[in-house]
């Protein structure tokens, strides 16, 4: 079974143990509230038969003691009513709220009655009562436990949701650890394995430039550019997973740097450019910053059908303590609703490409460098301007978060 399918099943299995407790817990209190409506139906039906006969023998003192007791024992909230709708006698309500303070005396709430009326004509039938050939109608309303356990298997099913969602964000955490441990551990592997071919090609320079004395030759010169590139990205998987260094540097010769190189290897009908600061300095990963600056020149380069410019600006923003680093480019341009998911992992407008490198290149300058990058500014047909923010290395107090 794959991780995938092992994802697939725990998913599953999640969700028929929600639907099994869920279910359960329902049928349960179901049935627990079905046995209280009875047991209060019965209480309602035998208080309507106390009340009858208090009423019909209220001044014998014979029975007063026992209707008294029943009276206090009565736990339902009951209205009995005329024929006509006007309340007779009540039992049950509170008495703090039967009654409203009126100047130096107590006025009787109707209001309050009435919403208690309606509730229970909502909740139940009416009981007819006969006293002294009169004819009565009396209403009850469910106990407060009752109405709380009506509720009460949602309020589970809520709390088994709340624990299911818990147990899948830590399982998801989980194994996004260990999947992240798995890279860390092969980008370290590779790195290790790119060592031995680059210590060799290194070594074959050396012979070609000592038997053919090739010391000047521009091919060769090139040819160890590459190798020391290779040098720089071994570097970078090595340092995968680690904090990187974050040191003091010169933006403008960092960012120069790495486009005399980059040109070298991209059409001649695209132009590079430089402009702003070149004294700007900021708090910088080379190799990393490096591999931000590179990403964001071949999604560049992609973009330009055939002529266009790149142009890079360098900004300082002294009130602020900020370097702005602006990209531009001539190509076809970003539609304004992808500013955003660009920057997500998979995204691409490419045939070929895993869609990581803009995911990337964000994570590397908002969680290494604590920075900013946006689209700044985008139109189609005439090109894009992404932006970089950082702080310049004066005020710059790196807390770095993998």
């Amino acid at each position: 079974m794959n991780p995938y399918q092992k994802k697939r099943y725990w998913k599953f299995f999640l969700l028929i143990f929600a639907a099994v407790i869920g279910t359960a817990s329902i049928f349960y209190s179901n049935f627990f509230v079905k046995k209280m409506e009875r047991e209060e139906a019965a209480q309602f039906q035998l208080w309507v038969k106390v009340a009858e006969q208090r009423m019909k023998f209220y001044d014998n003192d014979l029975f007063t003691p026992v209707f008294e007791i029943i009276k206090k024992n009565n736990k339902m909230d009951v209205i009995v009513t005329k024929t006509d709708g006007s309340i007779y006698v009540w039992d049950g309500l509170d008495t703090n709220k039967t009654f409203y303070n009126m100047g130096n005396g107590k006025e009787y709430d109707s209001l309050y009655f009435e919403k208690q009326l309606a509730r229970m004509k909502k909740q139940h039938k009416p009981e007819p009562m006969y006293v002294d050939d009169m004819q009565l109608l009396a209403y009850y309303k469910d106990s407060f436990i009752l109405t709380q356990l009506r509720f009460f298997p949602y309020i589970q099913l809520g709390v088994v949701a709340l624990f299911i969602l818990a147990a899948y964000v830590a399982f998801s955490q989980a194994r996004k650890a260990e999947q992240d441990q798995v890279w860390v551990g092969l980008a370290k592997e590779t790195a290790h394995q790119l060592g031995t071919p680059i210590s060799s090609l290194m070594a074959w320079t050396e012979l070609i430039k000592s038997r053919y004395n090739a010391e000047e030759d521009p091919l060769v010169a090139e040819m160890e550019n590459d190798i020391h590139r290779l040098e720089i990205i071994t570097d970078r998987f090595s340092k995968i997973g680690s904090k990187p260094m974050l040191e003091d540097h010169n933006v403008y010769a960092v960012i120069n740097n790495f486009v005399n190189y980059f040109k070298v290897r991209t059409s001649h009908n695209i132009k590079f450019k430089i402009e702003g600061d070149t004294q700007v300095r900021a708090l910088l990963s080379v190799p990393l910053f490096d591999w931000v600056i590179e990403n964001l020149l071949k999604n560049a380069v992609n973009a330009i059908d055939n002529d266009g410019l790149i142009k890079i600006n360098i900004i300082e923003h002294l009130a602020k303590e900020e370097v702005f680093i602006d990209i531009i480019d001539t190509g076809k341009g970003i539609s304004s609703s992808k500013f955003d998911t660009i920057f997500q992992p998979g995204y691409t407008t490419r045939k070929r490409g895993w869609g990581l490198g803009l995911s990337l290149t964000k994570r590397i300058v908002e969680n290494y460098h604590r920075g900013k990058i946006f689209v700044k500014e985008s139109e189609l047909g005439k090109g894009t301007t992404f932006r970089i923010i950082l702080k310049s290395s004066l005020t710059y107090e790196p807390a770095i978060n993998n």
